[in-house]
């Protein structure tokens, strides 16, 4: 009798939101293919990040036979206590903790989870812009004094503005720039998208999409930058100093993908000075945010503690449907979706 292939669950994550439930847990046990064995990992694990947390002893034993490994990313230490794994999906979307050296070197297929969020953190991004966009900013702080203070709206320099003044710049055009992009067109908005391959089409949504060389051009007519791109080589550090000048003042600035991606102290002083109206911010360079960030303390900018993503109720309906179809494509050989290039680190 050959042995059994094995697939290892590592999901049980300590927060409760991003805790797999005990009916997927049992649905996927109760779906696993003739020759094919399912061992969950019974110990707590990090969700946090995307494969840089510190792996239990029951995972490190778990995995040591496994061919499919599931998790929240993988460590370097779980992949080298591997003998046979062929295959690795996370339920995170970004994946740059684990693409450690070996990893890339390796034959093992690496899935993520792009996509899955996508609806909540395009809500999550629409809130933010209408949280500036009519002025909430202003209003709450003048509750917490209390004052009934009408002046900056009735003013010559009111800050509010309807959805449909404004282009908003889209940095990543997949599943959570697309998200974002179908939504605010909606409402009316135009929608200009810029990602690495550009001849790939436009997606719905947006008005056009450009490359990443066409940023410096489009900066100067955005109302509103959001950053949604994975975190790579190619976009660290992309929003520079500079790059923030070149957006209008009424500029509003909001990064639901990774903190490396803009300049955070720039960010800060032009938030500081009133350069920029304002910015929705849920990632940060280090996380969690310090306690002596200037963000803190800006009325203009809105500090989420990387939680956009977040949905109880849904995440894990599509996430449970995303590997369940990719285990069945794995099993028959078949293509399989949200496969990682490797290289291009997404």
């Amino acid at each position: 009798m050959s042995e059994l292939r094995k697939l290892t669950i590592d999901l049980r994550a300590k927060a409760p939101a991003w805790r797999i439930p005990e009916r997927l847990e049992q649905e996927i046990v109760s779906a696993a293919p003739a020759g094919w064995t399912v061992h969950v990992v019974p110990t707590d694990t990090v969700s946090d990040g995307d494969g840089g947390q510190v792996p239990s002893l029951e995972a490190l034993a778990a995995i040591a036979d496994a061919e499919v490994y599931v998790g929240y990313g993988i460590t370097r230490p779980l992949f080298l206590a591997a003998k046979r794994l062929r295959w690795v999906h996370s339920a995170a979307a970004g994946v740059g903790s684990a693409l450690f050296d070996e990893m890339r070197a390796s034959n093992v297929v690496i899935s993520n989870s792009a996509g899955v969020h996508a609806i909540p953190i395009a809500e999550y991004v629409i809130g933010g812009l209408l949280h500036f966009w009519r002025g909430f900013d202003i209003t709450a702080a003048a509750q917490r004094k209390p004052a009934w203070d009408r002046d900056e709206f009735l003013s010559d320099h009111c800050p509010v503005r309807e959805v449909g003044e404004n282009t908003v710049l889209i940095v990543g055009t997949g599943g959570i720039g697309g998200e974002i992009a179908t939504r605010l067109t909606a409402l009316g908005a135009t929608c200009v998208g810029v990602r690495r391959r550009p001849d790939a089409g436009t997606p719905p949504g947006f008005a056009k999409v450009a490359g990443l060389d066409a940023l410096d051009e489009l900066l100067p007519h955005a109302d509103a930058l959001v950053l949604a791109a994975p975190f790579t080589p190619l976009t660290r550090g992309l929003i520079t100093a500079a790059r923030l000048d070149a957006l209008p003042s009424h500029a509003l600035v909001a990064n639901v993908s990774r903190g490396a991606l803009l300049d955070e102290a720039a960010l800060a002083e032009r938030l500081t000075s009133g350069r920029l109206r304002g910015a929705v911010l849920d990632v940060f360079l280090k996380e969690p945010l310090a306690l002596d960030s200037p963000l803190w303390q800006l009325r203009r900018a809105l500090i989420t503690p990387h939680v956009s993503g977040v949905s109880p109720l849904r995440f894990w309906d599509r996430e449970g449907s995303l590997f369940r179809d990719n285990w069945r494509a794995y099993v028959a050989g078949q293509p399989m979706r949200n496969v990682v290039n490797k290289d291009a680190g997404y």
